[in-house]
Formats: structure tokens, sequence, C-alpha cells
């Protein structure tokens, strides 16, 4: 029988593949055949000592499950992310992602499309207080765990619980939700990327032992204090009233570094007409001690005047040789008496850097701010203590070029999408986000089982995803608003909600800072009129799911009766999502599974009829060919176009196993002719 082409692999990247193909490139000579490592082999290769090191002890962090944790990173995931138009704004033409889904299957489904392609990530994940850590208790089925607690499948036992203190493994719990998440985020991060992470005092210990294993000890940039409370905690048990929390800071390797912070130039001035420009007055003594520096220990003379000031205990910033030549260049500022201290013209064209070092201490972007954000979008307090946009958007300044990526998979009530947009108004940016969101519920369920209101659930949000997507629409609203241009239509969007607004309404103007006025809304908060027209103001709904294709069961019975149901069976989707096997639900996950760049996000994808064959193709060199009715000729004049990948719908062969691999040892004359080409069926 001729040979057949390999099938596009349905499941998630399999990161261990990548390690060990990177090993045998470097060291094939301690592989066996069967494709296994000689260990033994490998410690000769190494210069290792042999003895073994099983018993010897080892610095690092350990606890229960750990071991687990590299299970759950290394199991593929067979979901994918079906598209939601209804819930999108400008869903054809923007480039920002809102996916609901647990995010471990979620990171794991974007590890080959976005790999080494995100600047920067946030996470404000749940600080394991006992009370709002919400947790798959079999994380290695998580799939099969989400649909369930959906309500997608029948529940099976296993469920999303609170990490409880008198569960005997608090702080190993946590620990096994975290592990996963951040080793799969680093591989997203590009080589100059950085993570920061919100943690408070339960976990920072821990989360630091943590990154330094995953990110390297050696890439910890930092640890940035948050002063969150703007007064005391009344309910502080023991006197100490907790004001702050943290910020961890990893970058991913040694090239990144913050921006840091604009330095003030309102101190620089030209009181006397100095011809090389604004100055100001800076500090002329040194750092260092006589012992270490003795060339800058001196006294200095005026030489206009003859008075003398002596040498400071850290003497000067200058050398005896340099100070004189500044006193000729007129750049040194003499007191009057001698009890003064010289200082030094520092002229602003001199400046080294327009900024200065980023402080660690973040004072002026507490909680207050981001529940009064919440409070002008929706008139109601939906979510205890929010991040506020303030305090993300100084986040994105410091790490992030116009162009650059921010992910946020913990993204609670979208504070991080809400920072992206307004940065990109201010400053006329293009950043995207990616936001990953459980479908938490809103509703609170009691000891008893019976399930308690909320403010959110009241108000008609019944997840916080819920929440998070409307937020977005609602800045997006907002901001088209503030604009001349895009004013007179009272900052209406595209797309339609599901009972959820996508445009203010009049209404609703006073409490989101809205003036009405006779034909439109025009914000009342002041500024430079600026036109959005440019910038990209919408997001595409992603939802985890189970394939659009049928995933082979390897516990299936092992008899003829079942192997033929199973291969010849009409496929049934396990959920009743009117999107599930629909054209644009299948192309979306072939992109995806396929690693197409930035699949879920390119606009780089184009419908061309090919020899009356529907072909998707993406980025003028992948092609797509999903229709249900393959021919020689569709593949012949996409061959004379020198594609580089090539994928086709299994079932379009229609059972003509002879034209599929004729097809594939066409491709194969291709890449024998130094064209790569990749085909592959599905």
């Amino acid at each position: 029988m001729p040979e057949q082409p390999p099938k596009l692999s349905l499941t998630s990247h399999i990161l261990s593949e990548d390690k060990l193909r990177i090993l045998k490139e470097l060291l094939p000579e301690v592989f066996t055949e069967g494709n296994f490592i000689d260990w033994d082999r490998l410690r000769l290769t190494l210069g290792s000592n042999l003895e073994s090191e099983e018993v010897k002890e080892r610095f690092g962090l350990t606890w229960p499950g750990k071991r687990n944790c590299f299970k759950a990173i290394q199991s593929p995931t067979a979901a994918t992310l079906l598209p939601d138009r209804e819930a999108s704004v400008d869903f054809d033409t923007t480039e920002n992602l809102y996916i609901e889904g647990d995010n471990l299957e979620v990171l794991k489904l974007l590890q080959k499309s976005y790999l080494g392609k995100v600047k920067m990530i946030y996470i404000d994940p749940p600080y394991n207080t006992g009370n709002d850590f919400v947790y798959p208790d079999d994380y290695t089925e998580s799939l099969k765990t989400y649909l369930e607690y959906t309500g997608q499948v029948d529940a099976g036992g296993r469920k999303f619980t609170n990490n409880s203190d008198t569960t005997g493994r608090f702080h190993s719990k946590w620990l096994n939700m975290m592990y996963p998440r951040l080793f799969l985020a680093r591989n997203l991060l590009r080589e100059d990327g950085v993570i920061f992470i919100s943690i408070d005092d339960t976990e920072v210990a821990h989360l630091r032992k943590v990154c330094d294993e995953i990110f390297g000890e050696e890439n910890f940039v930092g640890s940035l204090i948050w002063k969150s409370r703007i007064s005391e905690d009344t309910r502080a048990l023991h006197g100490l009233s907790a004001d702050h929390e943290f910020l961890l800071l990893y970058r991913k390797t040694n090239g990144f570094s913050l921006r840091g912070e604009d330095k003030d130039k309102t101190k620089f001035s030209n009181p006397d007409d100095d011809p090389r420009g604004p100055w100001r007055s800076a500090d002329a003594t040194g750092l260092l001690s006589k012992e270490e520096r003795p060339n800058c220990h001196y006294d200095l003379i005026d030489p206009s005047t003859g008075l003398v000031y002596r040498c400071p205990p850290r003497g000067w910033r200058f050398d005896k040789n340099t100070m004189d030549q500044k006193i000729k260049e007129g750049r040194i500022l003499f007191p009057s008496t001698e009890n003064g201290r010289p200082r030094h013209k520092l002229f602003i064209n001199e400046m080294k850097s327009e900024f200065k070092n980023f402080s660690s201490i973040l004072s002026d972007v507490n909680t207050a701010l981001g529940t009064k954000e919440m409070q002008e979008f929706f008139n109601l307090s939906l979510f205890s203590y929010p991040k506020s946009s303030k305090l993300l958007k100084k986040l994105i300044i410091q790490s992030t070029s116009p162009d650059d990526i921010v992910l946020d998979f913990f993204s609670g009530s979208a504070t991080t999408a809400h920072a992206v947009l307004a940065l990109n108004a201010e400053d006329g940016g293009n950043r995207k986000f990616i936001l990953v969101q459980l479908p938490e519920p809103t509703r609170k369920q009691k000891a008893d089982g019976t399930w308690e209101e909320t403010e959110a659930s009241r108000a008609g949000f019944s997840t916080i995803s819920e929440i998070g997507m409307e937020r977005i629409r609602r800045v997006i609203a907002k901001l088209k608003a503030e604009t001349t241009e895009e004013g007179s239509n009272g900052g209406k969007q595209s797309g339609k909600g599901k009972g959820k607004a996508y445009q203010v309404k009049k209404d609703e103007a006073p409490s989101l800072g809205f003036e009405e006025t006779s034909d439109h809304l025009t914000h009342n908060g002041g500024g430079t009129e600026r036109s959005l027209k440019s910038q990209d103001l919408g997001f595409r709904v992603f939802r985890l799911a189970p394939s659009n294709f049928p995933v082979w069961n390897g516990n299936l019975e092992k008899s003829k009766e079942a192997v033929e149901e199973a291969l010849f069976a009409t496929p049934v989707f396990p959920t009743t999502n009117p999107i599930h096997g629909t054209e644009e639900a299948i192309l979306f996950e072939v992109l995806l599974k396929s690693g197409i760049e930035r699949a879920l996000a390119t606009n780089e994808i184009k419908e061309e009829t090919i020899v009356g064959q529907k072909v998707f193709i993406a980025y003028d060199s992948a092609y797509y060919v999903l229709g249900k009715s393959h021919t020689a000729e569709v593949f012949d004049e996409i061959m004379k176009r020198k594609p580089s990948l090539v994928i086709a719908r299994e079932s379009g062969f229609s059972g003509n196993d002879v034209l599929k691999a004729n097809v594939h040892a066409q491709f194969r004359q291709m890449k024998d002719s130094n064209k790569e080409v990749r085909f592959l069926v599905v």
C-alpha cells in the first residue's frame, strides 16, 4: 500500500519532545535504539560522578504532589477553543483575545502558536486565603473536570473546590495548582519578556522558591511593595494592619530591564542664560571614603573669592583635574560662605537617560481606585478589592513597547484589558491583550449546599467571565465616546451581547463620566480630544471545549465490534454548543494545532476558491483544504504556489487512499527539490 501522509496532531504541544530533540542534537551518543537515554553514558559524557545522587540532600522546595505537577505539564490536551462572535466586538478585525476556560488547558493550547510571542505577563492568582481559591481536585484530567464544573457533561464526582486550611495540604494544593501554569507560561514569554505576579504574605515565600526554580534565581528582578490600603485594617487580630501586598518580578533572560520613571524636567531652567541650555543644580559630593578613592578627597577653592570649602567626609564627585576643568567652564556653583557646599550644573542635554530607576514602592494605586472604577462602569460593587487599571498601566509602561502582547491568565474583572486599551488611547500604542478566565459562578455555595446570591448575580452576571467581558465592552464604548469622530454615534459598538449592553446608554451616562448633549455623548474628564480610528477597540471571545474532531479513545474495548463502531460512527460532540463542528470552529482548531503564528488573532487569513474547492490561506503560505470532496486538480494548483504547509480534511478524500498517497508523494518530491513543505491530514 502506498505511503500515507502523517496526521495533524489533535493534542496540544508536548514539551518533553522538544527537550528530547534538543538533547539528541547536542548529545546523540547518549541515545540507544528506540530513542531511549542511556543515563550512565550521559553521566560519562558530562564528566559526572557515577555515584548515585538519589540519597544526597539537595537544596530546594518540595511538597506532596510536586512529581505530579510534571505529569500535568507533559500531559497534552485534546481540547480546542471555539470562537464566539456574538460575545465579541469587531471579531473580524481585532487581535485582542478573551478566552473563557481553565487556564491550564488554555496555556497548553497556546504553546504552539504563541511560543515566545508574549512580552509581558501579569497575573493576580488566588492568594490561598481558604475562601476564594477555586481548585480542580483532579487537575490531571483538567478538560473533563472543567466540563463537569461548567455543566457541559454529567458530573462524575470531580469538582472545583475551595482550598480550606483544614484539608491538611493547604500549601501543597496551592503549589500544585501554580507550578504547571507558571512553567507553561514561561514558554510563551519572549526572550526579553517579563512576568509580574501579585501575591500576599500567605504564599509569597513559597512562590519565590517556585519561581526561582522555573525562571532561575538569577532572573529574579525584584519584589515590588504595593500599598494596597489607604486606611488601617480595623479587623487586624494582632494589632498589625497589613496595608501592603507584593508583586514578584521575574524576567525570562537577562535581555530585560524596566524602562524607568520619567525624570522631572521641570527642575531645569536657565536663569543665567547659559548658552549650553537649561540646567539644574546637582550634588557635587562623592560616595566613597578617602581610602577607597583618595584622588577625590581635597579642599576646594573658589578662584574668584579665595573661599576654601573643606573636603566632605565622602569627598567630591570628581577628581582634582576634572573639578578644575569644570571650574574653568563655569560649571561649579560656589556658596557665598565657606560653610556652604559647592554644587555643579547638570545640563538637560547631558543626561544619559530621560528616565530614572523605577521605585520598588508603589503607593498611589490602592484598591480604592479599583473599586471606584468598577462603580463607575457598573454602579455596583462586583468585586472585593479589585486592582486598578492605573496599577496595571504602570507595569505595562515599564515593560512593553507599543506593539507588544500582554497576557493575563487569572484575569478576574479584566483590569489588564482595561489598562491596555486605555494606555493605547493615551500614547497611540497598538498593544494586544490575551485574557483567560474560568467561568467561576458569581453565586456562593454555602456549607449546606444551597446557593447564596451576590450583588453580581443579582445584577444578572452568572459568572466572573461575563463581568470581565462586559467591562471590556464598556471600556471600549467609553473610549469611543471620548472622541469627537466616534462620539456622534453614542459610543455604539458592533455586535450583540447576550443580554448585555454593547453601548453606553444615555441613562447610564452620568455614572460613566459622560455628559449628555443633543446629539452625542462627550467625556467630561477634560484633556485633548483624539481619534481612535486606527486603534484596535475590539476583542475576540473563545471558549474552551472538546475537539471538533473525534479523538481516539485509548481505553477502548479491544474487540472488532467496538473498534468498528469507533471508526465509523457519526461524531457526537460532548457539548451542545452550536459552534461545535462548524467550518469556522474547525478552521480555528486546525490553525491553532498546526502552530500558525498567533493563530487565534491573526487577520492574515483569506478564503479562496481553487478549482471549485474552498481553501483557506494563512500568511500566503499555509493552505487549509477543509472541503468534503478533494480532487487532484486542487492540490496541483496549490503546489504551483509553492506552499510551506498544506492540511487537508481526511473526510474530503472519501476513502480514496490512492489519491491521498499520490498527493503525499508529490509534496515529498517538492521537499526533495529543496522546497520544505509539510502535508498533513486531519
